[in-house]
């Protein structure tokens, strides 16, 4: 079992894992606060915050039969489905064509289209886990202490997973003849 369910905890999982409403409300009642904390960190929005925990808790119930306790936590899986969630909610608001983007010069327009095509090729062409630390550092803005509780790994993975990264995109970048001209 993992170590850091109470038996309270793995008890309702186990109820819970056999649609005993009881045991979900428990485990709303339990860890709702935490995960909307955890959300509203992530989207920085207090009313979407508030719609992806409530659809955490409905999908709860189709999903926690994946749970297995000996894996991690509790509390660890539940936050990982809920950033799951909110990364889903973001990579959607994101999805805004920038070519609905009004600007008067056609001509830096359409740069800033292909800078744009071309940055989303090449992040959709990381390994998931550095495209992720990429996207949670620098458009959500969290620390690395904060991506690294977020994604349940050490700072010192993310910092690599971080470095790794931007070296992969830049390199993904240079290949699509979109690297940014830097003054020196």
């Amino acid at each position: 079992m993992a170590g850091g369910d109470s038996a309270l905890v793995r008890e309702a999982v186990a109820r819970a894992k056999k649609n005993d409403s009881e045991a979900l409300h428990f485990l709303y009642v339990r860890y709702s606060p935490e995960v909307l904390r955890y959300v509203r960190k992530l989207v920085q929005d207090d009313y979407e915050a508030e719609d992806i925990t409530q659809n955490v808790f409905m999908k709860l119930m189709r999903v926690i039969d994946k749970y297995e306790p000996r894996e991690v936590p509790f509390a660890a899986w539940i936050l990982r489905v809920a950033r799951n969630a909110a990364l889903d909610y973001l990579r959607a608001r994101r999805t805004t064509p920038t070519d609905e983007i009004r600007v008067r010069d056609d001509e830096r327009s359409r740069i800033s289209r292909e800078r744009g095509q071309d940055l989303r090729q090449a992040l959709e062409g990381l390994p998931e886990e550095q495209r992720d630390v990429l996207i949670l550092r620098h458009i959500i803005g969290l620390s690395p202490v904060e991506i690294a509780s977020v994604l349940g790994k050490t700072e010192s993975s993310v910092h690599g997973l971080h470095h790794r990264g931007r070296l992969s995109l830049q390199s993904s970048l240079q290949k699509l003849g979109a690297t940014p001209v830097i003054a020196g």
